[in-house]
């Protein structure tokens, strides 16, 4: 086995590092405090490359594998995780495009995703009756001559006021469950789509979170992604990679973590010793490092699997559901070392507990992560 990275994966971890601290870093306080949406930052971030990463340059992507998307978005999560939400949306759905989409819906949206054209895209599964399960959704498109006409509401999505496209999932044959659900590509703009409330979140303030609401929206039969009754299907395998870039969010944060508590600890001073001297702290510090190591070799792991062409899923799952979970703990503990000014939005780990927690959540939540875990190690696929 060879944990050594490439020198392009070396040098792109040396980039997006060098951009987070320089760009993301300074202004994350000010993104979380007005809930301001990173239009800004986005675009520079797709001039780098880094917004269609898994996508072949003859597409407009940058060619990468998963393991560098991953290592990127371990960065950009360790600086904003507003930031690294939409980045990973928007490289998940460029990539569902690409490995579903046909020749002309590849020519046209990934190059608009890839340059920053669009600030973001968008995946729309999610409705307030259809969570955990997504099979059963309501959403309803009905062909009609060259279009398809779309009447339902979607909750809880990623960038849904400033994504240009957007993966729609709706029921296209209602007397087939989960094999009459087909998936759209849905621009921003087209008659009979309204986008609702952005919601009032507890972190992760400057991702924006908002219900689409679909009134005989009239979707070009061009736009469906794939064929009829493949939706399922291809939001289930979008979700996968999915789950590598929210679990190597999670990394991100927990490094933001380690590293903002050692900083502390090291110069915070009580009983005339630096507090990094006593053992309660020295353990906390101790087991963070060790869930971040398991936690990035995990996520890693799952993206060297994906870059193979072998079943990933499982790995995938398990990845995500120690990341996100390990996250969380650090996030704790990070707070308990700062003591008091931990819970005070003067140092940054308050927005890490805050920002961290939805990524228990989103993209699966941790019981579920857990019941595609048990049926692939039981044989119950």
């Amino acid at each position: 086995m060879d944990f050594e990275l490439q020198e392009e994966q070396e040098l792109l971890v040396e980039m997006v590092r060098h951009f987070a601290d320089k760009e993301l870093i300074p202004v994350a306080p000010q993104v979380d405090a007005q809930e301001e949406f990173p239009v800004d930052n986005l675009k520079k971030m797709a001039e780098l490359g880094l917004m269609a990463m898994t996508v072949p340059e003859e597409y407009g992507g940058s060619g990468m594998d998963t393991v560098s998307f991953s290592l990127a978005m371990m960065e950009v999560g360790r600086a904003c995780a507003s930031t690294a939400v939409t980045m990973s949306v928007t490289n998940m759905v460029a990539e569902g495009i690409y490995r579903f989409g046909n020749d002309n819906q590849r020519e046209k949206y990934i190059p608009l995703i890839a340059s920053g054209e669009y600030a973001a895209a968008g995946f729309a599964l999610t409705e307030s009756w259809a969570g955990s399960n997504a099979a059963a959704i309501k959403t309803t498109a009905v062909g009609e001559g060259d279009h398809y006409i779309i009447n339902g509401e979607k909750i809880f999505i990623t960038s849904g006021a400033y994504a240009g496209v957007m993966m729609v999932a709706a029921v296209t044959d209602k007397g087939k469950g989960k094999r009459g659900i087909s998936v759209f590509l849905v621009e921003q703009g087209t008659p009979g789509l309204t986008v609702g409330k952005a919601e009032e979140k507890m972190g992760q303030k400057g991702s924006n979170t908002v219900s689409l609401i679909f009134e005989d929206c009239r979707v070009p039969a061009e736009n469906l992604l794939g064929q009829e009754g493949d939706g399922f299907k291809i939001m289930l395998a979008d979700l996968d990679g999915g789950r590598i870039g929210i679990g190597s969010m999670a990394c991100g944060v927990m490094k933001a973590c380690l590293e903002e508590s050692i900083k502390y600890s090291r110069g915070r001073v009580q009983f005339g010793r630096s507090i990094a001297d006593f053992q309660a702290i020295q353990w906390m510090v101790a087991d963070m490092a060790t869930e971040l190591e398991a936690a990035e070799n995990m996520v890693l792991r799952a993206a060297w699997l994906k870059d193979q062409g072998v079943r990933f899923t499982q790995a995938a799952s398990m990845a995500k559901l120690f990341a996100t979970e390990a996250a969380n703990r650090a996030a704790y503990k990070a707070i308990q070392i700062h003591g008091g000014y931990g819970y005070t939005r003067e140092l940054p780990v308050e927005r890490f507990y805050r920002d961290v927690r939805v990524t228990t959540l989103y993209e699966g939540t941790s019981e579920i992560q857990r019941i595609v875990i048990a049926r692939n190690v039981l044989g119950k696929l």
